[in-house]
């Protein structure tokens, strides 16, 4: 078992380095060095303004997803659900429509804060729900709905909205790494390592509502608080990606499934780290193919989880009915 996460914590640093050097411009260590030593090199600039932030907001972005993800698969009992099972990416995309297709800003900033702040709207109306639901499975289907009612607001603005503007906001909800830069970086450090070092603090509660929350509650969890905390920490990371991203589909979904198969075990001391490294790993390597695929097209990220993701989820499902 150490074995293993040694060997995944290898092809995470190897995933890094491979993600900072490929792109359409070929470009090495050295030409970052000399870079960073105070030579103005346009491949140095490339490595170190564009790759370096893009590739560790991918890193950084996975993972959140990934642990965002597998706290909602437990908590729900629902191998389905991911992180935006509670209307987080609905929300997030409806506040960016009417920041780009109601002519209320195009710029970066305002995209940016509108899907962050649209995001935690959801958080804050799934918690006020959290408070007065008293099981798992009319939460999810309060997010669910939520979701929809989001979707459908969206959609009017699609309809009413000129082309251009359209294509742009279609463009956003298809998700890339591409526009993450050293602020947006710094900001998602600050802010996703201190919330993922949280969920680690959920090892025991997690395990104990394997088994449902009535078993929960017998063994001490209080599960209300525990609900309040894990709907926090996963809408929160999710709206993090988001807003800075947009829609990454899959990572969140696939990847606690992945950790699952790879240890065998649903022990959430071993699922949680690993769980962030394969998410990490994964959507940095699926970075780095949108990229060089249909060179010199980039593809939008979430194809490539998509691609990626549907056919373990598909397998996850068939395998399921087989049992």
């Amino acid at each position: 078992m150490r074995i293993k996460f040694v060997i995944l914590s290898f092809i995470s640093i190897i995933s890094i380095f491979v993600g900072i050097l490929a792109g359409s411009v070929h470009a090495s260590i050295h030409d970052l060095y000399d870079y960073l030593k105070g030579k103005q090199d346009v491949r140095g600039y490339i490595i170190w303004e564009v790759r370096v932030p893009r590739t560790l907001g991918a890193f950084l972005g996975g993972a959140c997803l990934a642990v965002s993800g597998l706290l909602l698969q437990t908590y729900f009992r629902n191998p389905l659900a991911g992180p935006y099972v509670l209307g987080i990416s609905s929300a997030a995309s409806l506040a960016v429509a009417l920041c780009i297709l109601a002519g209320m800003g195009i710029h970066n900033v305002g995209i940016v804060g509108s899907a962050f702040l649209g995001s935690m709207l959801a958080t804050v109306l799934i918690l006020c729900l959290a408070t007065k639901v008293r099981n798992a499975v009319t939460l999810l289907v309060a997010g669910l709905m939520l979701g929809y009612l989001f979707s459908a607001f969206e959609k009017i603005l699609i309809t009413l909205a000129e082309s251009q503007k359209v294509h742009q906001f279609i463009l956003w909800t298809f998700g890339s790494f591409s526009g993450i830069t050293w602020d947006n970086l710094e900001l998602i450090t600050i802010l996703g390592i201190p919330a993922m070092m949280l969920v680690f603090t959920l090892s025991k509660p997690l395990n104990a509502l394997l088994l449902g929350e009535e078993y929960a509650r017998s063994m001490g969890v209080n599960v209300k608080a525990v609900r309040m905390v894990i709907v926090t920490l996963s809408s929160f990371l999710t709206s993090l990606v988001t807003a800075f991203a947009g829609i990454v589909a899959f990572v969140g979904l696939a990847t606690p499934h992945m950790a699952r198969l790879l240890f065998r075990t649903s022990d959430h001391r071993i699922l949680i780290p690993t769980t962030i490294l394969l998410g990490a790993i994964v959507t940095v390597l699926c970075d780095i193919i949108s990229r060089i695929l249909l060179y010199p097209v980039e593809l939008p990220v979430s194809v490539v989880t998509s691609m990626f993701g549907a056919p373990i989820v598909i397998y996850l499902v068939i395998k399921r009915r087989r049992v």
